[in-house]
């Protein structure tokens, strides 16, 4: 789990496992696995840095890719 500030400056906690897609539109929006977008006050690199902290204390950074995967 990861904590984010909504835009209303709440702070809200994640499944890190859920995070499927992490833009910046300019806002950051996260897109969750589940269907849902939430738009955070963090940055696209804040938040993979806590999403890979996250995988990292709980053993599963080495399933983490780190360079985009070539999908051809």
């Amino acid at each position: 789990m990861i904590s984010v500030t909504r835009l209303d400056g709440r702070q809200i906690v994640v499944n890190a496992f859920l995070i499927e897609l992490v833009e910046c539109t300019p806002d950051t929006v996260l897109s969750l696995t589940t269907g849902r977008k939430v738009l955070v006050q963090e940055t696209v690199e804040v938040v993979v840095g806590r999403a890979k902290a996250f995988f990292g204390e709980v053993g599963a950074l080495r399933f983490v890719p780190t360079q985009p995967q070539n999908r051809e």
